[in-house]
């Protein structure tokens, strides 16, 4: 072999060399981008309203960002936030932030809100009863075991004038029930639950990812909890790990989130038991 040839062979080796590092330096590269551009995101019952808003946001982040969003079902309210946490999911969009706030005292904290969704008043619920005056002394109401939500229901059975709460207290339980008029004996489970046993109580509160599931609308309805200041923690939100709070893919899932679009899919599929957050003002 000439000196030339070998030359020649040398160099096309070399070539080879520098084409497949080069190669799997971009492929890796690629994957990584594509990795990092697919944003994963826990939700609470899935319903065909969420389903059309969040397409309409996936939509919207893969042709304005190259963002793929992937939608996670849960079934309660207990998973979402580990799955945060754990970092199985990217974001999660379930809560409030009082719920928020007592699952990061509970649990050693480490998530935040990146963006507001909506804030859907609950409802005071029944299929015995059409009026709120109509329960009866020693009526049976069930509400949500869980810190933030069995709160918000007292408040809601405080401001239907069925009972008087403690004042002073960020989160009340049924032992700050200081007035009792008519007896009312409170019945604690599980969120999810609610729904489901409101043929066996005279009433109950529910949250609205629940109702619809369980056939509960306005007919059903007799007390509806009222929107003003005092309503900032029952905003709903987006949340992340607090060290992702600034990522830019999550900002990105959030703005195509706060669209006009979702305001007319919320309208259309809610009427008005559920109104859009991130500009609305409280009075």
């Amino acid at each position: 072999m000439t000196k030339k040839s070998r030359n020649i062979i040398i160099g096309v080796i070399a070539a080879i060399v520098i084409i497949a590092i080069a190669w799997f330096s971009f492929g890796k590269k690629a994957d990584s981008n594509q990795k990092n551009h697919v944003v994963t995101v826990g939700i609470v019952s899935e319903s065909k309203p969420k389903e059309v808003i969040w397409d309409h946001a996936a939509a919207l982040a893969k042709k304005k960002y190259g963002i793929t969003i992937k939608i996670k079902n849960f079934t309660d309210y207990n998973q979402p936030n580990k799955a945060v946490k754990s970092g199985d999911i990217d974001l999660n969009a379930f809560q409030h932030y009082a719920f928020l706030k007592a699952w990061n005292k509970a649990n050693h904290g480490g998530l935040v809100a990146i963006g507001r969704t909506d804030i859907n008043p609950i409802r005071l619920y029944s299929k015995k009863y059409h009026k709120l005056s109509e329960l009866p002394k020693g009526a049976t109401i069930a509400v949500p075991n869980d810190a933030s939500n069995e709160s918000r229901s007292l408040l809601v059975l405080k401001n239907a004038g069925l009972i008087t709460l403690r004042k002073g207290k960020a989160l009340v339980t049924v032992a700050d029930i200081v007035k009792n008029p008519k007896n009312i004996k409170v019945k604690e489970i599980s969120a999810d639950q609610c729904g489901r046993v409101i043929n066996s109580v005279d009433a109950a509160v529910i949250n609205n990812d629940f109702a619809r599931p369980a056939g509960l609308g306005e007919k059903q309805t007799i007390f509806v909890e009222p929107v003003n200041r005092d309503s900032y923690q029952w905003i709903n939100i987006i949340v992340a790990k607090k060290d992702q709070a600034k990522n830019k893919d999550y900002q990105a899932v959030v703005k195509c989130y706060q669209t006009a679009e979702t305001k007319r899919i919320q309208k259309k599929y809610y009427g008005n038991m559920t109104r859009s957050a991130w500009d609305i003002k409280l009075k």
